[in-house]
This record gives structure tokens, sequence and C-alpha cells, in this order.
């Protein structure tokens, strides 16, 4: 247990109290009479290794080459035929296995620009810089690096026992998903137009909000539209002593920040769930100046496209009307700008979504798979659907890297645990990679079952 690097964050999910004797029997279920699990497991050493691997060697969005070569590498060995370049740094491996359906399995590759703090023997001390031209450290703190390797482990998983169903893999490793930009760039690359287009989508996400093991479903909206909104207030700057000759940003910036909240509180309905968030605010730079001009940075979420309107077209409403009510002259009116690339909500196709969680509790028992609430953070996977959401069945769910012995101890200490993104973020790797390359190999067979 790593508790010397236990900070803390409160976790988004509830977590399921699992007795330890319960939750031992569930994990340690014989490998031998199934042979995807016999696989998994036997596999299981080298994929760790290859985890470390990853985790020690992260690399940022579109920059993930070295990451890249080891899956498109290790699906070649397993006998898939192997794409790279596609969306940039993308890789795609197709096994085509008879007639029937084509299921696509998406891994996401990039990590986080965040400085490590977890103690562990293979802890990251990679640096670089991001697309934005940022240098800093680099950690897989949302888990992309348990992602790959479960991804690995479900192609071995499935090539291996090909003789037991009947159907095409699309196995995509997809990069930059943290800038919200990956899964376009493999679209707009072709990834349905050069490779066989999925009847199926499947992908997991680790979490730090359910038990080791622990499978998530959420049928419907899964994760969030994330829009990140830049608004420029503009004033007339002038000296501190003297107010009234000048038009303040800074009072104006204020004004704009308290009535944004009022877009989620008085004008989204409480049914349809929705996030204003002023990250960022800068302005001025000396105690008797006031500035020419404030800049705010927000984070806008949202499930439905009607929300995100509503949000987005209120923002630069208030922004300008909050400026009138200033006085700014019309030629020193708000810009607010949405960035082009937004991460759209991701949606669990229902009937899918519960089909494979009945199929999950079957394989791995009742108690270790539950019903997740939505989430608020953004994921792009959602974007391969959008496509042709009448065909494309999708289901992203997650997989639990927390032992329930933290969740225990922090309930009787009255502490909150630490999340993903934290540079403290160290998921239990083995049960996190095992559960989740035998639940994505076993249900894609379920999918594409021999005839």
């Amino acid at each position: 247990m790593r508790s010397s690097v236990r900070a803390m964050i409160k976790p988004i999910f509830t977590p399921i109290a699992l007795g330890a004797a319960a939750l031992v029997a569930l994990v340690s279920t014989p490998a031998a009479a199934d042979p995807v699990r016999a696989k998994v497991q036997a596999d299981l050493p080298e994929l760790m290794a290859i985890y470390r691997d990853l985790h020690q060697n992260p690399e940022l969005s579109f920059q993930e080459v070295r990451s890249a070569r080891i899956m498109a590498d290790a699906a070649r060995k397993a006998g898939f035929e192997v794409t790279e370049k596609v969306g940039k740094t993308g890789v795609v491996a197709v096994l085509k296995n008879g007639p029937g359906p084509v299921v696509l399995i998406r891994a996401d590759m990039d990590g986080l620009p965040v400085v490590e703090q977890t103690g562990l023997a293979y802890a990251s001390k990679a640096r670089g810089v991001s697309t934005a031209g940022v240098e800093s450290g680099i950690m897989h703190a949302c888990g992309h690096d348990t992602h790959m390797a479960g991804w690995i482990g479900a192609a071995r998983a499935l090539a291996a026992n090909r003789d037991r169903w009947s159907g095409t893999l699309v196995m995509i490793g997809q990069p930059a998903e943290e800038i919200n930009s990956g899964a376009e760039a493999m679209l707009k690359d072709g990834l349905f137009t050069r490779f066989p287009k999925p009847d199926f989508a499947l992908a997991f996400h680790d979490t730090a909000d359910l038990p080791s093991g622990t499978i998530g479903v959420k049928p419907g909206f899964a994760l969030a539209n994330v829009d990140s909104v830049d608004i420029t207030v503009k004033g007339l700057g002038g000296h501190g002593a003297y107010p009234h000759t000048t038009k303040d940003p800074i009072v104006l910036a204020s004004a704009i920040v308290m009535r944004l909240q009022t877009l989620v509180s008085r004008e989204a309905s409480p049914f349809d769930p929705s996030v204003v968030t002023v990250g960022s605010f800068h302005g001025g730079a000396k105690h008797n100046i006031i500035p020419d001009e404030v800049k705010l940075q927000l984070t806008v979420r949202s499930y439905s496209d009607e929300s995100r309107k509503l949000l987005l077209d209120g923002i630069k409403r208030i922004a300008a009307g909050e400026a009138q009510t200033a006085g700014v002259p019309a030629d020193r009116m708000p810009v607010v700008t949405v960035d082009p690339n937004p991460g759209l909500a991701t949606w669990n196709t229902p009937d899918f979504s519960e089909r494979m969680s009945t199929f999950f509790k079957g394989r791995f028992g009742a108690a270790r798979v539950v019903e997740t609430p939505p989430s608020m953070a953004g994921e792009d996977f959602g974007a391969f659907a959008r496509t042709d959401p009448e065909r494309i069945k999708t289901l992203i769910f997650w997989v639990g890297g927390r032992p329930q012995e933290e969740f225990d101890a922090a309930k009787r200490e009255g502490r909150v645990l630490h999340g993903l993104h934290s540079p403290f973020w160290a998921p239990e790797a083995d049960q996190v990679v095992a559960t989740g390359a035998e639940a994505l190999a076993s249900a894609a067979m379920e999918l594409m079952p021999k005839r």
C-alpha cells in the first residue's frame, strides 16, 4: 500500500463496499475453466512489465511515438494487420476472422503535463513540451498506461482464441484524448473509410472511485460535453486614484463571473446537468493602475446539444450585457472565443450497455458489476459513434483501481481520497489491467459468436 503518497481529492462516485473475503474470492476466480481468463492471467506478468515501462515513459498528446510502437509491435506479433500514423500517431490493428460483426476496441495513449509524486519505483521522470508550448513533467495520471496494457492483453487473448469467434476486430490506439482531438484526427484520416466500419465500439477507463476489479457501467450519457471558453474583457485603463475617469475591466469581469453562475442556477433545467467554471482570472499589474483588459478562462460542461447551446449562447449574452450596463464603448465590447475543438458528450447506447452489464455480471459476478452515475469529466470516445449513431453501438465502462481497504480507512479517518489527474494517482494496476483485458476480450467474443 502506498500510504505515504495518499493526497486527498473527493471521489466522483460513491464507492461500493465489498467485504475483503468476497473481493478476494471474486478477483481470484480460477482461470483454468475459461480460456480468455487463462490467457490473460498467463500473460499478466509480461503485461505488467509493459505497463511499468509505459508508466515510466509517458508521452504527451500527439507525441505518442514510442507508446504507439509498443502497441503496434504487440498487435503484429499477435497476428493483426497493423497500420501506424493514423491521425498523426494513432495505431489501427485489424484481425479478420470470418463472417460476422465488426467490433472496435479503443485504448487512449497520451499522458498529462503533471509532475509525478507517487513514490513508485518506476515513477515517471519524463519532461516535455505540450502542443500549447508549455514545458513540464509528464505522467500517466489518468491511467492510460493501464488502458494500453489492457488493450494488448485483450488483443492477445482474442488472437489466441480465434477458433471461438467469427467477425472482424478493429483495435485502435488513439492519441490525444486529453486534448479532445485524437478521435477526430483518426476519423479525418479515414478510420472508417480505410478500415472496416464497426457495428460495436468498446473501451474501458480506470477509476479511483470504485474498488479494484469492479466494473462500472452507465447507460446513456456517461461523460460530458467539454467546451473551453476565453473571454477578453476590455475597459479603459487609468490611475487607481481616479476611477471615475476609467471603465474598470476588473469590476466588469467580476460582474460577468457572478452573473455566469445564473446560467446553471436559473436558466438550465435542473434535470439536465451542467457546469460553468471560471478557472482563470488575469488582469492588472500594479496596485494603483486600473488595467485596460482582463482575461477569463472557462470550462463549460453539459450533456445534451441543447444544453450546450444554451450555455455557450448565454455566456456571450451575459458578457455583452454586463459591458453595456457598465457603459463600455461599443468598440470595447468583450470578445468571447469558444475552442473550435470541443470534447463532445459520450453516449453509451442504452440497450447495448444493459446487455453488456448483464453479460459482465454473469461472467464476473453480480457483486463486481455496478451502475455508476454520469460524470462531468470529458472523453472523446463518443466521437466514433456520432459518425453513425444508428449503426454503431458504443460502451465505455469503468474499471476500479483503488483497494477496498483504502476506502475503508478513509471513511474511518474522515478523509477524502485523491483521484484521476492527481500527481499521486497510482492504481492497483494488475487488477485494472487483468479486469480490463478480460472484459474487453470476452465482450468482443460475446458480440462475435462462432456460428
